[in-house]
C-alpha cells in the first residue's frame, strides 16, 4: 500500500513538472516593460562567485527540480513563467540568460533585500543549483517593443 500511494505521488510530481516545461512561454503582452538597470545586481558577484560551476549541469534530473523550486519559491515575484512582474524583474531576460551559473547562484544565495529578493541561503546547497540549472534552460525573451537593446 506504502509502495502504490509512493508510486503515485511522484506520478504527481512528475506530471506537475511536465506540466511547468509544456507551458515554458510566457503570454503574449504580459511581460512588463524592460529596465536593464533592474539587472545591475548581477555586476556585483565577486569574481571567485562568477567562476563557479555548477556540478548539477549534468544532471538529467537538475532542471525538473529547479522547475518543482521555482514554482514553490520563485514564482510568485518572479511570474509562472519567469517572465516578471511589477515585483521582481524577468529571468528570460539576456542580462540573467548571459550570467554565469556562478553568478546566478551568488544572487539566489545572498539576495537582494533591499529590493524584495529573499536571501536563499537556507534552502540546501542542492536545490540552488537545481533553481540555476532551471533558470539557465529558459528560453531568452526579447525586450519589450520600444525599449533600448540591451548593452553586452
Amino acid at each position: 500500500m506504502k509502495a502504490t500511494a509512493s508510486a503515485l505521488a511522484v506520478c504527481a510530481l512528475f506530471l506537475a513538472v511536465s506540466v511547468v516545461l509544456a507551458q515554458n512561454k510566457p503570454a503574449e503582452g504580459a511581460t512588463p516593460s524592460y529596465d536593464p538597470s533592474v539587472y545591475a545586481e548581477l555586476q556585483k558577484a565577486p569574481k571567485k562567485a562568477r567562476g563557479r560551476t555548477n556540478p548539477l549541469e549534468n544532471d538529467p534530473d537538475a532542471v525538473a527540480g529547479g522547475a518543482i523550486l521555482f514554482v514553490q519559491h520563485c514564482a510568485e515575484c518572479h511570474g509562472k513563467f519567469a517572465e516578471g512582474t511589477r515585483k521582481a524583474p524577468s529571468l528570460r531576460a539576456p542580462e540573467v540568460q548571459n550570467a554565469t551559473p556562478g553568478t546566478l547562484f551568488w544572487l539566489l544565495t545572498n539576495g537582494v533585500v533591499r529590493k524584495n529578493m529573499p536571501v536563499w541561503s537556507k534552502l540546501p546547497e542542492p536545490q540552488r543549483w537545481q533553481l540555476v540549472r532551471y533558470i539557465k534552460s529558459l528560453d531568452v525573451s526579447v525586450p519589450a517593443a520600444g525599449t533600448p537593446a540591451p548593452k553586452p
